[in-house]
């Protein structure tokens, strides 16, 4: 018992894993960036498919145009320099420190040369470099920032270069003024003050519009083979420069990741409480799960391929494909719901999601209808038409209520939708593939298995040909009764025809094989015979394994008999023993009970079909006490307590096997023959 538990709660944790995998890899294959993978020059043909703005954008200047309109705004601009009035006062006291050390200058010079770097220090000095700067910006004027941030405009004229300063003192031609060293005291004074010219230069330019336009999402770019016009070229390097600013705008960043996270959980989640709630038996089997995760994960890492790497557009993914894989193995509304679940998620990674769903959710709800149950190939090639013109109605549809003008819908996304629907056409081998890899069973394979020409049913109805006809019937009891209580009957009608397989390897031990009446298993102990008879069921699987039948129809051969008896033997063993205990388990059948609503059919159309070959008489009383009985007998046994079958379901098996059985066994006219004695003259 305790292993029973770790092994449930081991199941239970590697179920968790795979949730928690899931949402991981899902979230990691959504696009982390804006891709743009066109190459393109001016003057050169588009060598893709018609483009159209995948949402809206700015039409960005050139950086040419950018420069020019930079250069026009700044002639303008009136750069700022910082008047450093303290050098003044130190150039001018070191000049009389040193004239007066000297003792040569006189003091009238003295005072003319004080004067002199009074008046050029107050209008500025500049360096050589700033000053050639200015006179190649063509820059007129500067503001001179005196102490107190105090601002003065002054012409590029009135100030001074250590050189043009050396020269205004010389030139005056004073005694004696070219043997001092003036260079000395000649130090810039005016210096470049680049915070407040660039916030100056800043406040001019921020009117300038990078911009000249705008493209809507929709709009038509450019078309294959067309040349790559000037206007062309701008409108596709916007694009271009605008997904690079949606690549750093949308990184992934902490509340990005966190977002994707919790969508992808909670879409998750909802699969997960739906098959909780409503498909129990999927949730119960590891293989099941992890075969619908690797399914998503096909659809959603498809997306993600074909919209990271590719410049295709992501229509030519077949969403359709999963509605159709999950209705093969499944059902119906299983296959819609994981499929609007799939869709959702993905939607997300589009650039129209609500025109996405629209469309890939009535495909789905498309494929879902137009194949019931897929018998055929040819069903595949028409659900795959099917699927296109519904793409294609709805997509006209919401073209014309957008544009309004059938000369503005864009016919590309058809072709990617015709595309699309033909992938669809590989779901043959991907069903086949997924059969081999999860234990699955498709109807496909169901329908092969009942060809009564194969080579396995034709042996078995060589070698027990008896047996064979009681399969065939208790197939169509049991078929019919599926039906009725909305069970898989082409299920069960496989599983009918090879219950009884393991016969074949003593046939002449069961009565509907023995010709003539004779039947060796009188002549043998009652447990021997028993367990002779018992044996049909580990033949049948052993001969089952040999021709490679899948598990759900060798689920019908060891469980049609369930735990019951062999009731002739057994009851003949207690007639000639009394008061002797038989021992039960020489006697029974080793089990399992039946598990599934089909197996449980296929227990009640098995005893029914085989008791009505006992009658004495074929009347309508005979026949509903008969199958009254053994199925009462049944379920009082309780052979039927392990199968999801409702009282109600077992009622109308009962109901359609006694219709079924008064059909095969009704009465006939006798035909009159011809009287010998009456004269035949005329």
């Amino acid at each position: 018992m305790k292993l029973k538990v770790n092994k449930k709660k081991f199941e239970t944790v590697l179920k968790l894993l795979l949730a928690f995998a899931l949402v991981i890899i899902i979230v990691e294959l959504y696009p982390h960036e804006s891709t743009f993978n066109y190459q393109f020059e001016e003057g050169k043909p588009w060598s893709y498919e018609l483009l159209t703005a995948p949402f809206d954008f700015p039409i960005y200047k050139s950086n040419e145009q950018i420069e020019k309109e930079k250069k026009e705004i700044l002639k303008n601009f009136t750069p700022y320099f910082n008047l450093d009035t303290t050098v003044m006062h130190i150039q001018i006291n070191k000049f009389k420190i040193d004239s007066s050390r000297s003792g040569n200058i006189s003091p009238d010079l003295t005072t003319f040369i004080e004067e002199k770097l009074k008046s050029i220090y107050s209008k500025g000095i500049i360096s050589n470099d700033d000053y050639n700067n200015l006179q190649k910006w063509n820059v007129k004027k500067i503001y001179r920032i005196l102490p107190g941030r105090i601002s003065q405009l002054a012409t590029l004229n009135e100030i001074y270069t250590p050189k043009t300063a050396y020269e205004e003192i010389v030139k005056s031609n004073q005694e004696n003024i070219k043997e001092l060293d003036i260079n000395n005291y000649l130090v810039e004074n005016l210096r470049y003050d680049s915070i407040t010219s660039e916030t100056a230069k800043n406040e001019l330019l921020k009117n300038l519009s990078l911009t000249v336009g705008m493209v809507q999402s929709g709009e038509r770019i450019i078309d294959k083979g067309e040349i790559v016009s000037p206007e062309a070229y701008a409108i596709l390097r916007s694009l271009q420069i605008e997904n690079e600013n949606r690549k750093s705008a949308f990184e992934q960043t902490a509340i990005v990741l966190t977002g994707k996270i919790l969508l992808v959980i909670g879409l998750i989640t909802l699969l997960i409480l739906y098959i909780y709630l409503f498909r129990p038996r999927i949730l119960d089997n590891f293989n099941n799960l992890l075969f619908l995760s690797l399914l998503i994960i096909l659809i959603v890492g498809l997306t993600s391929l074909t919209i990271r790497y590719s410049s295709l557009s992501y229509y030519i993914v077949p969403f359709a494909l999963l509605p159709i894989i999950v209705r093969v193995f499944y059902d119906s509304r299983t296959a819609l719901f994981v499929h609007i679940i799939v869709i959702f998620i993905v939607s997300f990674m589009t650039d129209n999601p609500f025109q996405f769903a629209l469309l890939q959710i009535t495909a789905g709800m498309v494929a879902v209808s137009s194949l019931k149950d897929m018998t055929q190939r040819s069903q595949l090639a028409q659900t795959a038409l099917y699927i296109f013109l519904s793409y294609t109605v709805v997509y006209l549809s919401l073209e014309l209520m957008t544009e309004g003008n059938i000369s503005k819908i864009d016919w590309y996304p058809i072709i990617s939708f015709a595309v699309s629907s033909l992938f669809l056409l590989f779901a043959y081998l991907l069903i086949y593939i997924f059969e081999k890899m999860f234990g699955l069973l498709s109807a496909v394979t169901l329908v092969e298995l009942t060809n009564v020409n194969s080579d396995l049913l034709m042996k078995f109805a060589e070698v027990a040909p008896g047996t064979f006809q009681h399969s065939l019937q208790v197939s169509n009891l049991a078929t019919e009764a599926a039906k009725k209580i909305n069970a898989n009957s082409l299920l069960v009608r496989t599983g009918a025809l090879y219950h009884d397989i393991g016969k074949m390897k003593n046939p002449e031990f069961f009565t509907e094989n023995q010709i003539g009446g004779k039947n060796p298993l009188l002549s043998m102990q009652y447990e021997e015979a028993a367990k002779l008879i018992i044996e049909h069921v580990a033949n049948g699987v052993e001969i089952a394994r040999k021709n490679h039948l899948p598990n759900q129809i060798i689920n019908f051969i060891t469980t049609h008999h369930g735990t019951s008896k062999t009731k002739y033997f057994y009851v003949s063993f207690i007639n000639d023993n009394p008061g002797i205990e038989p021992p039960e388990d020489v006697f029974s059948y080793p089990g399992p009970l039946p598990n599934t609503k089909e197996t449980a059919i296929l227990m009640m159309a098995d005893a029914v079909e085989a008791r009505s070959r006992t009658l004495s008489e074929y009347t309508e009383e005979s026949i509903d006490q008969m199958v009254e009985s053994i199925i009462n007998t049944q379920i009082a046994e309780g052979q039927l307590k392990d199968a999801p079958i409702s009282f109600r379901d077992v009622e109308t098996v009962k109901k359609v096997l006694k219709e079924k059985i008064k059909s095969i066994f009704h009465s006939r006219i006798t035909y009159p023959e011809i009287n010998k004695n009456l004269s035949t003259n005329v």
